[in-house]
C-alpha cells in the first residue's frame, strides 16, 4: 500500500510540473505502474508460500523430537532400573567375597562352589547389559521405522485422519473411520485403499515385523442385517483391513492379526460427538516376530 500511495504521488507530482503530459507518456506511465503492482503482489504470495512451508517443517521438527524425547526417556528409565539391579548383583558379590575372607579353611568343595558362583553373577552382569543393548537397537529400529511411516504417510492424508506413535517396543499408526470405512460400514474406502497400500509397502520390506490390526467402535448400539452389534463391527472392520493388506496388496498372510475390541479401551468421552469420532479408529501395531524377539535376548557367549 506505501508503494502504491508512492507511486500516485509522484505522477501527481509529475503532471503538476510538466503542465501537461502526453497520452502516449501518461499510458505509459500507468503500465510502469501496474507492472511494478502485480510484481509487488507477486512478492507477497511468494513471501505466505515460504511461511506456509516453514510452518510445516517445524512441526514435523516438533514431532520428531518428541518422539525422540519419548524414547529418550524410555531408555533412561530402563537404564536406571537395569544399574540398580547390577548394583544389588556386585552387593551380593562383595558379600560372598566378605564371607570368603573370614573363612579359615575352605574344602576343596567349598571353594569350586564360591568360584561357581562367581561365574555365574558375572554371567548376569553380562546378560543384564546384553539386554539393555537390546531394548536400545529396538528404540532406534522402532524410531527410524516412525520416521520412515510419517514420510510416507503425509503425503495427500490430512493429519487428523493418521497417527503414528512409537510405545517402547512398538510402532502404533491410529487410522480414522471416515478415512477407512463408508459411515455404519465395515466396507473400505477408495482412500483407505491408498493409506493401505503405502503401509503394505513398508511391511513387505520388513520381514522381522508381525502386523496386528486392531477395529475399535463408540458406545452406540449397532444392529442390522449384516451386523449383531459393536463387537461384530469391530471385527468386520479389522478383518476388512487385513484381507485388503493380503489380497489387494501381497502382504504374507502369516504376518496379520485381525483382532476387534468393541467400544472399550476408549480414548475420550463418548458422551460428546467429538469423543466418540475419536474412538471410532483402526490401530495398526507393527510387532517384531517372536523369533525375532527372542534371539534380541538370547545372549551370544
Amino acid at each position: 500500500m506505501k508503494i502504491k500511495s508512492l507511486l500516485s504521488f509522484i505522477l501527481i507530482i509529475t503532471f503538476l510540473w510538466s503542465g501537461c503530459v502526453s497520452k502516449k507518456k501518461f499510458m505509459a506511465l500507468d503500465a510502469d505502474y501496474s507492472s511494478i503492482e502485480s510484481q509487488l503482489s507477486d512478492c507477497k504470495s511468494t513471501l505466505l508460500e515460504s511461511q506456509k512451508k516453514v510452518q510445516v517443517v517445524n512441526r514435523d521438527l516438533k514431532e520428531e523430537n518428541k518422539i525422540s524425547e519419548n524414547i529418550k526417556e524410555t531408555k533412561d528409565e530402563i537404564i536406571s532400573e537395569l544399574r540398580g539391579q547390577i548394583k544389588d548383583l556386585k552387593k551380593q558379590r562383595d558379600k560372598q567375597f566378605t564371607q570368603v575372607d573370614d573363612l579359615t579353611v575352605l574344602s576343596q568343595s567349598a571353594s569350586d562352589n564360591i568360584n561357581q558362583t562367581i561365574k555365574q553373577l558375572e554371567k548376569k552382569d553380562g546378560y543384564i547389559k546384553h539386554l539393555l543393548a537390546a531394548r536400545t537397537k529396538a528404540d532406534s529400529l522402532n524410531l527410524a521405522l516412525s520416521i520412515n511411516l510419517k514420510n510416507v504417510l503425509s503425503k495427500g492424508i490430512e493429519d487428523e485422519d493418521v497417527e503414528i506413535k512409537v510405545d517402547k517396543t512398538v510402532v502404533y499408526i491410529n487410522l480414522s473411520d471416515k478415512m477407512l470405512y463408508q459411515s455404519g460400514s465395515y466396507r473400505l474406502t477408495k482412500k483407505a485403499n491408498n493409506v493401505l497400500a503405502k503401509i503394505a509397502k513398508i511391511i513387505k520390506s520388513k520381514p522381522e515385523l508381525d502386523l496386528m490390526v486392531e477395529g475399535y467402535t463408540d458406545n452406540m448400539p449397532i444392529k442390522n442385517s449384516c451386523i449383531t452389534d459393536n463387537w461384530d463391527l469391530s471385527v468386520k472392520r479389522a478383518s476388512s483391513v487385513v484381507r485388503a493388506l493380503q489380497t489387494d496388496f501381497g502382504v504374507d498372510p502369516n504376518k496379520l492379526i485381525a483382532a476387534g475390541r468393541g467400544e472399550y479401551n476408549a480414548l475420550a468421552d463418548n458422551a460428546t460427538a467429538e469423543g466418540r469420532s475419536i474412538n471410532r479408529r483402526t490401530r495398526i501395531i507393527l510387532l517384531p516376530k517372536l523369533d525375532q524377539f527372542y534371539d534380541l535376548l538370547k545372549p551370544t557367549y
